[in-house]
């Protein structure tokens, strides 16, 4: 123990010298702390223990270089000790493999037929079904999340080619794909080129004209290549059973129109607090219905999409109608999607057809959003209803439990807008949506709780575009209650702001105010002018001035007040920073110039003009941003 003097003062330091150990033995303590501590959806147990894992633990391969770690995992009654001993294929190898160092570790399973390597596997098995496409004069559609479950589920993959009878392909081709590739992990085959739906989206969300199925499908087997033919035949039977199912359904609901099936929805529980899903369809249209409005009110529609408020309400009123037909209970994923289908069968013009399938958009990261304003407004108006409806039951996201997708629906909201280009007053929405569960439950904390809840998630939607934290808060205030109104009031204004400043900020254009402006805001905090005013008339006294930089101050504020007004009325920050670097020399001589002053004067009344001056210079500003929590780089 030693005391040693260091720039803060005197500090007790002390010296431990701990050994080294092997590398052998921290590995034999630490692989079955790591075999234990994974995490995953479906983990299973065995035997009479209670270790966890995806499957049952029937061997241990555990080498550094030639030699063998000694690692014993217990499960109950049952121990696994590592050897040299693994596995090879079951069918192709079912002897086992002997790893005698491991380096030799891949080369040994692959003589076993067992490819180790992901990549090498995902590219044989990549190769293996566009080879199999273009035998038949097709292209398959490769999408990603299929092709990383089937590399996970095979050893030494195999494509082989199987077909289905051609009087399916009356099916809704988004039918036919959702059985091939999300219940039975099959490759669909289309005979058109070019670009292929699908290949990024989830596979409901695809199919069109051009891009017409043929009657193959394409799957990746682990079994015997030299038994493909029958293996084949046994994936078609599966398929066959499932095409028939869906055809079937298919008919039975084209039997009735898709209105019909709305009085169904009453027995279908959105939540057990929440009523029916019919209830739910309700408040959809109410939301949907005060959204339309207030784009209605700010004369969005004439100038930039033409929309009808009945096609709205028409696909709100519709847009759950399907979750009650026999094809999308058998199969979830296409929730919308059919929606859409017997919609236009039922005599439901394109907008309302296209909305019900759109208003699910996005159904995950990554994926499309609606296209169509009908689409985004209902897309909006639900997730706004689920969002209220579970914040007013208390029922808030924690953690990484989110079971509503509450923070999904969000997002979702946030990036429709912005993609749509939305004049969306957020903030009225959450009053007008809480309105009545408030006045039911007596929770008046549920609008607060939104209004944070939202911009956390515009702050991270944010940074997610590659905007500086610093610049982020400066667009949504620390603890600022203007700033957080305004965002939610505008969500396209507190974006362009931020890209606005990030902009400036790479370019060097943000350093050229930069000081004066943080400067000015940081001594205005200690005056009492509040953050609205921008005219300095009536709150500054020319008749207080004792130096000339006062006078031109108080001169180049009055200039800049159309500047910044126009600036603000058209969202021309470019204008506003134009002009406040203008004011930069003026103020910079007010500070430290020959006619420089002291804003802290010993005069109440002179220090309150000056600090008046710095208050409005702010205002300006705060305009595009608060300086003042703004990081000096």
């Amino acid at each position: 123990m030693q005391v040693r003097p260091t720039e803060k003062g005197e500090f007790v330091f002390i010296q431990q010298t701990i050994p080294g150990r092997t590398t052998a033995e921290i590995l034999t303590q630490l692989v079955p702390q790591w075999i234990l501590g994974l995490e995953g959806k479906r983990l299973m147990r065995w035997g009479d223990g209670d270790l966890k894992f995806s499957r049952p633990i029937n061997w241990l391969v555990a080498l550094l270089d030639d030699a063998l770690l000694p690692i014993k995992i217990v499960n109950g009654s049952e121990t696994i000790n590592s050897d040299r001993i693994s596995q090879g294929h079951r069918v192709l190898h079912p002897e086992p493999v002997t790893i005698s160092q491991a380096e030799s570790y891949v080369t040994s399973l692959h003589s076993a037929f067992v490819e180790v390597d992901l990549e090498q596997r995902r590219a044989k098995i990549q190769e293996q079904v566009q080879s199999a496409a273009q035998q038949l004069a097709g292209h398959v559609a490769i999408y990603p999340e299929l092709l990383n479950e089937v590399t996970n589920l095979v050893e030494w993959p195999s494509a082989l080619v199987g077909k289905f009878a051609p009087e399916f392909l009356n099916l809704p081709p988004e039918v036919i794909t959702t059985v091939m590739v999300t219940h039975q992990r099959y490759f669909p085959v289309f005979k058109a080129s070019g670009q292929l739906p699908g290949v990024s989206d989830q596979p409901s969300a695809q199919t069109n004209a051009t891009n017409t199925l043929l009657p193959y499908f394409i799957t990746v087997s682990n079994g015997d290549p030299a038994k493909s033919d029958v293996i084949a035949v046994g994936n078609e039977r599966v398929i066959r059973a499932r095409l028939a199912d869906a055809q079937f359904f298919y008919k039975a609901d084209l039997a009735k129109s898709l209105e019909s099936y709305l009085p169904q929805l009453e027995k279908v529980t959105f939540q057990e607090d929440l009523g029916s899903v019919r209830a739910k369809v309700e408040r959809i249209g109410k939301i949907a219905a005060q959204i339309t409005e207030q784009l209605q009110d700010e004369n969005w529609s004439s100038h930039k999409l033409m929309f009808s408020a009945v096609d709205i309400q028409r696909a709100a009123l519709l847009c759950k109608a399907d979750l009650v037909t026999q094809m999308v209970y058998e199969f979830p994923e296409l929730q919308g999607v059919m929606g859409q289908k017997y919609a236009l069968a039922s005599g439901e013009n394109e907008a309302v057809a296209t909305a019900i399938e759109e208003y699910y958009l996005p159904r995950g990261a990554g994926d499309r959003l609606p296209q169509t304003l009908a689409g985004q407004i209902v897309g909006i108006a639900d997730r706004l209803d689920t969002l209220v409806s579970i914040f007013g039951l208390g029922m808030l996201p924690t953690g990484s439990s989110d079971p509503f997708a509450l923070r999904r629906g969000a997002n979702a909201i946030i990036n429709i807008t912005w993609t749509a280009q939305l004049p969306l007053n957020l903030e009225y929405q959450l009053e007008q949506a809480t309105a009545d569960f408030v006045a039911r439950t007596e929770n008046k904390e549920i609008l607060q709780q939104l209004r944070g809840f939202f911009l956390q998630r515009i702050r991270n939607q944010l940074q997610e575009r590659d905007i500086d934290y610093d610049l982020v808060n400066a667009v949504l205030g620390e603890n600022d209650p203007e700033y957080s109104e305004r965002a939610l009031q505008d969500l396209l204004d507190v974006r362009d702001r931020a890209l606005f400043l990030q902009k400036i900020r790479n370019d060097g254009t943000l350093d050229k105010i930069y000081e004066t402006v943080n400067r000015s805001t940081r001594l205005a905090a200690q005056g009492a002018l509040d953050t609205t005013h921008l005219n300095p008339a009536g709150l500054v006294s020319p008749k207080l001035f004792q130096k000339s930089s006062e006078q031109a101050f108080y001169d180049a504020l009055l200039q800049l007040v159309p500047q910044t007004q126009a600036a603000q009325s058209q969202r021309n920050y470019q204008q506003l920073v134009v002009a406040l670097s203008q004011i930069v020399p003026t103020v910079s001589n007010f500070f430290d110039g020959s006619e420089s002053v002291l804003v802290m004067d010993a005069d109440p009344d002179i220090r309150r003009n000056r600090l008046n001056l710095l208050g409005l210079l702010r205002n300006h500003a705060r305009v595009l941003a608060d300086f003042g929590v703004i990081v000096k780089i």
